[in-house]
């Protein structure tokens, strides 16, 4: 399951941020920056997931976008990145040159 939805930039700025569990705004905060550092600390040559506290992370970069999806340990990584490129493309398709 799909636990949140992230947009960043690459100076670590949160774009959309979406969650499908209920957090407290102040831990929402503190779980994103703890997420982007992770995310934005790795080279292009690591893997696009992570393992982090109870859930993992699957993260893409597009240009200087960043995005993250955070899933519980039963989900499929390999479906959720295809699942971020889709949706990539659809943003593109609707809004022509994303």
């Amino acid at each position: 399951m799909i636990k949140f939805f992230l947009m960043v930039n690459k100076q670590g700025q949160t774009r959309l941020s979406r969650y499908y569990e209920h957090v407290e705004i102040n831990k929402r905060t503190i779980l994103e920056a703890e997420v982007i550092k992770n995310c934005l600390s790795r080279s292009k040559d690591q893997c696009s997931f992570i393992e982090y506290k109870d859930f993992k992370l699957v993260y893409r970069q597009y240009a200087a976008l960043f995005i993250v999806v955070g899933i519980d340990q039963t989900e499929n990584e390999m479906a959720v990145y295809e699942l971020i490129h889709n949706f990539v493309e659809v943003l593109d398709k609707y809004f022509s040159r994303v």
